[in-house]
């Protein structure tokens, strides 16, 4: 399949860089898997440098609040760990990556305490573990009660400033790829451009020169109008890679996490989570207060009830609303007492309180709303793209392992694993300095103007729910939108450029897909087809225009 052409910038417009710096390895990312690739990586090369688009703790993996997700527990099994991530990716994972994640998961958040990561505890002194939706087993390690990503970010952020031969450049925005010819011939990436604010003599554009680059930039949470993504996730990383010659896999596959706290249908932005560990813990989804006859749905609908995996209970939600006409369901949590929420979740607790809702005595009202990228960059499984040079790890990354539909908690999980991978191997291939040359990629940028219109075409069209005249429509205006040139070339217009990219290949993609998938829902086709649609979405950027092929998958990849 050959997507609609589409005018797409090979890069962005942006001034000459007026400053350079260099570094061995230069990681775009402040979450859990930039700084675990910075701090595995600085024994292994002279210099990194790692590069975020604001301070160090404003990314995903503060945001975290469930846990993470690690065959931990006394009677659980890496395999059975494998098992449920398995399933929940719906066929859609690689078998191989999935076995590396859960074998090498325990060792790695052992890994993270030795670092000073504190994880609540149990009576007997040992890790404290819960259950999420699709595991049948305690298996999440929390922090906090349910601060798990602050803590583990607190870590971390803690052993990177305690490690002076890690540089670090905030409010950065990575602008674009450098690139350059290797000595075997092959185009390489050699850096990249950014924008920096706030550090003087690094003001505006500069250029970072480097042996290898890794993308760890998070997410594309921003590219809907109601999130759970802070407002740094516009999908830079991803169009950035893509804009270099990476391919995007499987980027139809987006979460949308199912308990979304309710604000409204004119709130935009950043959205307060319901963390899933609230109904592990007990709490249950009602159509209703009980007063008004409301009852639960999620009996009968799979096995696990209320814990069934992300995408069936976000698409019980859905259709419940749509039945009763309703804008949100409620999750019933009032029978935990207020000792327990005070103790055990004490950030959400705040949180609803914060926006009139008391969880302890109130229903609270929830509904989905865009949560994860389960797709990405295109990887191996040691971090390596189709760009010599560069790597990726973390939510901008497609390792495999989590197919049409992440598994509770396995997102930190992944970002620490593979970040440790691709320690191991980089250090080996770093190829000698290459010189940089001029880029013959076509440059642009869109609009700044355009976000909102982006955002409310991919919520209406491109959301929860799919279809073939909606996906036409938004392909359409997603068109019309990257026409809408710039002569600014500022943050805001390099953000849009970037989101309206990602709409593009995201909606290509989605319309391509005629079957229903894990998070991939098509109203048009509501059953999933394993004849035909078996494999992987693959996406490049040829010439400014979109090109998408489908990749059948072999007999072992992922499970039913």
């Amino acid at each position: 399949m050959t997507a609609a052409p589409r005018r797409l910038p090979g890069r962005l417009t942006a001034p000459a860089p007026g400053w350079t710096t260099r570094a061995d390895v230069v990681i775009v990312g402040s979450g859990i898997a930039g700084l675990t690739a910075a701090l595995r990586l600085r024994d292994e090369v002279d210099k990194v440098l790692v590069v975020t688009k604001d301070v160090l703790n404003a990314g995903s993996t503060q945001w975290a609040q469930g846990g993470i997700a690690a065959a931990l527990g006394p009677g659980d099994t890496p395999a059975e760990h494998e098992t449920d991530t398995l399933v929940a990716g719906a066929g859609a994972c690689d078998a191989e990556a999935v076995r590396i994640l859960v074998t090498e998961g325990p060792e790695a958040v052992r890994e993270l305490i030795a670092l000073g990561t504190n994880f609540d505890l149990d009576a007997d002194g040992a890790i404290s573990l819960t259950r999420e939706g699709g595991h049948h087993r305690d298996r999440i390690a929390h922090a906090g009660g349910d601060a798990t990503g602050a803590e583990i970010q607190r870590a971390l952020i803690a052993a990177v400033q305690a490690a002076p031969d890690i540089e670090v450049i905030e409010h950065a925005l990575a602008v674009d790829l450098l690139l350059g010819t290797g000595p075997d011939g092959e185009e390489r990436a050699v850096g990249l451009t950014l924008h920096v604010m706030g550090e003087g003599q690094r003001d505006g554009i500069g250029a970072v020169h480097a042996r290898a680059v890794v993308l760890a930039s998070g997410g594309l949470g921003q590219v809907f109008t109601q999130t759970t993504n802070p407002v740094v996730a516009t999908g830079d990383g991803m169009a950035v890679a893509l804009r270099a010659g990476a391919t995007l896999r499987d980027l139809e596959f987006v979460q949308f996490h199912p308990t979304v706290m309710y604000l409204g249908p004119d709130s935009r932005g950043q959205q307060p989570l319901i963390s899933e560990a609230v109904r592990g813990e007990g709490a249950f989804l009602v159509d209703g207060p009980p007063e008004e006859g409301g009852t639960r749905f999620m009996q009968g609908v799979h096995e696990l009830a209320d814990l069934a995996p992300r995408d069936v209970v976000a698409k019980a939600i859905m259709k419940r609303m749509l039945e009763t006409g309703r804008p949100h369901m409620w999750l019933d949590a009032r029978h935990l007492g207020g000792e327990f929420w005070e103790r055990r979740f004490p950030t959400i607790l705040a949180t609803a309180r914060s926006h009139g809702i008391d969880p302890v005595t109130e229903l609270i009202p929830v509904a989905p709303a865009c949560h994860y990228a389960s797709g990405g960059v295109r990887t191996d499984l040691d971090g390596r793209t189709d760009v010599p040079g560069l790597y990726a790890t973390g939510e901008v990354a497609c390792s495999g392992v989590h197919g049409a539909n992440r598994l509770a908690s396995n997102s930190l999980l992944e970002g620490l694993v593979f970040s440790r991978r691709i320690a191991a191997v980089l250090a080996g291939e770093l190829a000698p300095w290459v010189p940089l040359r001029t880029d013959r990629r076509a440059s642009g940028l869109v609009a700044a103007d355009v976000r909102r219109e982006v955002q409310e075409t991919m919520t209406t069209r491109v959301g929860v729910l799919r279809s073939a005249p909606g996906l036409a429509e938004a392909a359409e205006l997603i068109d019309k939108l990257a026409g809408c040139v710039t002569g600014t070339a500022d943050q805001d217009s390099w953000e849009a450029t970037n989101l309206v990219t990602i709409a593009a290949a995201l909606t290509a993609v989605a319309a391509g897909r005629e079957e229903t998938r894990g998070s991939h829902w098509r109203e048009d086709f509501p059953e999933r087809d394993d004849a035909r649609w078996a494999g992987h979405f693959d996406l490049s950027l040829v010439g400014g225009v979109l090109d998408a092929s489908f990749t059948p998958a072999p007999a072992t990849d992922g499970a039913a």
